[in-house]
């Protein structure tokens, strides 16, 4: 349910004349709010909070800056023939993951996500000595991470081996670029070796962005209404937006963590210091996706191949051939390199597709593309990256956000210590804040479960046909 301008001005107009509240501390003066909990962004960490409060039956609003629900979940369905995820496209643990079974009563169909990836090396495909080779590399890699990150917190590139040989570059980009947005040199170990595994992903055929915005659609959401301004106490917070005040006895603050570093969310009282440096520390990486109509399978790739490429430099990408047995390509740029590409603009990254996709398959391959489309996230003015990765030395900041402020509370992907960047973590992370929050309005008595161990990621040499970590973009 969308709540219109009229709607919200209505529900404001008693606050609108009212004096915001005092600095933190200061006794609120006595009024109606509007909301007992009012959640700050509708993508999924938004959603999953909404619904909990709504569950529990306490009145919530929703505020979201952008015109469509979703945050970093959002399908195109009208560009090309099939429906195209511009943000998220996996989601993952399909046996414990709540939007799934959501997914299905809501009528949505979900679907494995491809299970394994080709690599291309020059004009060909690798053989298979070749890709156990590759395998053999990203094992040595992923264990010298471990390592490092029992005995401190540097970035994954200093601890690389060294006898990675012609597959260096390779390994870099699957484990840096193409799984945290970042390269290797920027990325804590630790919070890399908490990472939950990935590799059970799963797909939904209407689009992952489709889904959340189903699992929205039913929640008292303010589109276009940023949320400009918080006055917090320990007692209510006062939320500014164009289009009045909004007063509620808890906040759930879901905007990434580039958005609060820039101070588009202003607050009255300063936050504690730990808060500033947890956002430093956890910045996004970026990751953008370019798309390619190609009719006729010019590529020769079956439906939904995942392809890399042998590369010994950070000029390289991730294809997504024939998207759901459509003419549709995706090409994925990110870290360092797709940062640059991407400030180039949309000509520049279709024109570096086009001469990525002619190196490995020949100029005929590229002849006939119909139409095209690239992401820009890192200029979306309400989320300006792609997922939260931990610099080296910050993986403990993740821990910091965690906790309260006030009446406030945060939540998003970046809030989760072994989920971060990914759509499981944002939705976990959602309900948590939620259950939070109503435990502290008293909506709910009962005392709160301790929390599970962080799971150990399991090492051990991955088959052919799993060699890709998968993030909240990829």
């Amino acid at each position: 349910m969308t709540i219109t301008r009229r709607d919200f001005l209505s529900a404001s107009a008693g606050l609108a004349a009212a004096p915001l509240l005092a600095g933190r501390g200061a006794a609120a003066p006595v009024r109606s709010r509007e909301a007992d909990i009012v959640v700050i962004g509708a993508g999924a960490a938004g959603i999953a909070a909404a619904r909990r409060v709504l569950a529990a039956n306490r009145k919530v609003i929703v505020l979201e800056a952008a015109s469509q629900i979703g945050g970093r979940c959002q399908t195109d369905s009208a560009t090309f023939e099939v429906p195209f995820d511009r943000g998220a496209r996996w989601a993952h643990n399909p046996e414990t993951n709540p939007m799934v079974r959501l997914a299905r009563t809501a009528g949505l169909e979900l679907m494995p996500a491809p299970s394994g990836e080709k690599i291309r090396i020059g004009r060909r495909n690798a053989r298979p000595g070749e890709t156990e080779e590759f395998l053999a590399a990203l094992v040595r890699a992923n264990r010298a991470i471990d390592d490092a990150a029992r005995r401190g917190d540097v970035s994954c590139a200093s601890v690389l081996p060294k006898e990675l040989g012609d597959w260096a570059g390779t390994a870099e980009f699957v484990l840096g670029a193409s799984f945290t947005g970042k390269d290797l040199r920027d990325v804590s170990v630790v919070d890399k070796a908490r990472a939950q595994d990935r590799t059970s992903a799963i797909a939904c055929r209407q689009g992952l962005g489709a889904l959340i915005t189903k699992l929205g659609e039913q929640l008292p959401v303010a589109l276009s209404t940023p949320a400009n301004r918080i006055s917090w106490s320990n007692r209510d917070v006062v939320v500014e937006t164009p289009s009045g005040k909004i007063l509620a006895r808890a906040a759930i603050i879901t905007v990434s963590t580039n958005v609060l570093a820039a101070g588009k969310l202003k607050f009255d009282s300063d936050l504690p210091k730990r808060i500033g440096d947890a956002v430093a520390k956890l910045s996004l990486g970026s990751y953008d996706r370019i798309a390619l109509q190609m009719p006729g399978n010019p590529l020769g790739l079956a439906r939904d191949d995942v392809l890399i490429e042998q590369s010994n430099s950070t000029r390289t990408a991730l294809l997504y051939a024939n998207v759901g047995g459509s003419s549709l390509c995706t090409i994925d740029v990110a870290g360092s390199f797709g940062r640059d590409l991407s400030a180039e603009g949309e000509q520049a990254m279709v024109a570096f597709a086009v001469e990525w996709l002619k190196k490995l398959f020949g100029s005929d391959a590229v002849a006939g593309i119909k139409k095209s489309s690239a992401t820009h996230w890192n200029a979306s003015p309400f989320v300006l990256g792609a997922m939260s990765v931990a610099a080296p030395g910050g993986q403990a900041a993740r821990r910091a956000l965690i906790d309260p402020v006030g009446c406030m509370y945060f939540a998003g992907e970046a809030t989760h210590e072994t989920l971060w960047g990914t759509v499981d973590g944002a939705w976990e992370s959602g309900e948590r804040a939620a259950e939070g929050a109503l435990r502290r309005i008293g909506a709910l008595r009962d005392a709160p479960a301790a929390a599970p161990p962080p799971q150990k990621r399991r090492r051990r040499a991955p088959p052919a046909q799993s060699a890709q970590p998968r993030g909240l973009f990829d």
